[in-house]
């Protein structure tokens, strides 16, 4: 299991998530990145179902004959096969924790929770320029806020995020089941959590989103101390869920430590594989033009396989 984001995204601005934080403008600051982002990139990596012609491409096959470009076929004796560029008008919404544990950041990083907010805000920014409904829930161990996706609820979106606070100690069963009743119309839903659970359970959790024939994307953000555990000095460690202080001497715990996340990281990946649910590991170190590309490509993936 790698983490996400080694590879550059070719053109794009990247921008420290401490600077864009003091920022203070959730809408500013998701323009500036994903405007940024787009006009990095020559065309966006996915194509879909609408009527604004992009390109040619070879056939494979597999393909669908009714996207073969017959005209073409007439003038070259070779066969093409058009594709289009994605203009679904879906239903997209952001499922976003802010429980206790998304408080914490490392020094000099910000916290979990606030690379999760500039995550959604850009993400459903992103989508709104294609003309997607955006939504947005925020939960710990209940459904805080709830915004049903709209052509018109983008600065909704934004304002709710502006002022989303952390909350109790998170449980992700509840919430999700509950959302599962909502979201019965087809669309996308993105997950934006640590995933503080046994991975079992997180993807019991999850489940019900996808049966209801939603593509799920889901976005686990951690600290880098989190993933990396670089901590020098003995000293007392606090479950921010449970405010429990457990004494650590880091060199003796260290290898330990490391191998149950190796291990975390890799059952969640592996349980969301076999569901098909799309998942991405980042942390609040990375520049969010990687989760973008992350995302898109991962939209790229689901809208070929449909």
């Amino acid at each position: 299991m790698s983490v996400m984001g080694q590879a550059a995204v070719p053109g794009a601005r990247f921008v420290d998530p401490a600077v864009l934080a003091r920022i203070g403008n959730l809408e500013l600051v998701s323009r500036s990145v994903v405007d940024g982002f787009i006009n990095g990139l020559h065309k966006a990596p996915y194509y879909g179902a609408s009527v604004d012609f992009a390109e040619h491409r070879g056939y494979v096959p597999g393909d669908d004959v009714r996207r073969m470009d017959w005209r073409l076929w007439a003038r070259t004796d070779r066969y093409y096969v058009k594709e289009y560029e994605a203009e679904s008008n879906a239903n997209f919404s952001v499922l976003l924790d802010i429980s206790k544990s998304m408080d914490y950041a490392s020094e000099g990083s910000v916290t979990k929770l606030d690379y999760a907010r500039m995550l959604a805000g850009c993400l459903t920014y992103l989508v709104h320029q294609q003309r997607d409904r955006v939504g947005l829930v925020t939960f710990d161990n209940a459904i805080v806020e709830h915004v049903p996706p709209s052509a018109k609820h983008m600065d909704v979106v934004l304002h709710t995020l502006e002022r989303v606070k952390p909350g109790r100690p998170g449980d992700l069963r509840p919430p999700l089941r509950q959302l599962a009743e909502h979201f019965g119309r087809r669309g996308v839903l993105v997950v934006i959590s640590d995933f503080y659970e046994e991975p079992e359970a997180v993807v019991e959790a999850i489940a019900p989103l996808r049966f209801r024939g939603n593509d799920i994307i889901v976005f686990q953000v951690l600290d880098r101390a989190e993933l990396e555990f670089g901590f020098g000095e003995a000293s007392a460690f606090e479950d921010l869920e449970s405010g429990e202080q457990l004494p650590v001497v880091p060199e003796a715990f260290r290898e330990q430590y490391l191998s149950l996340v190796r291990a975390h990281l890799d059952a969640l990946s592996k349980r969301f594989s076999e569901t098909r649910v799309d998942y991405a590991l980042v942390n609040t170190s990375q520049p969010l033009d990687h989760a973008l590309f992350r995302y898109l490509s991962m939209r790229g993936r689901s809208m070929k396989s449909r």
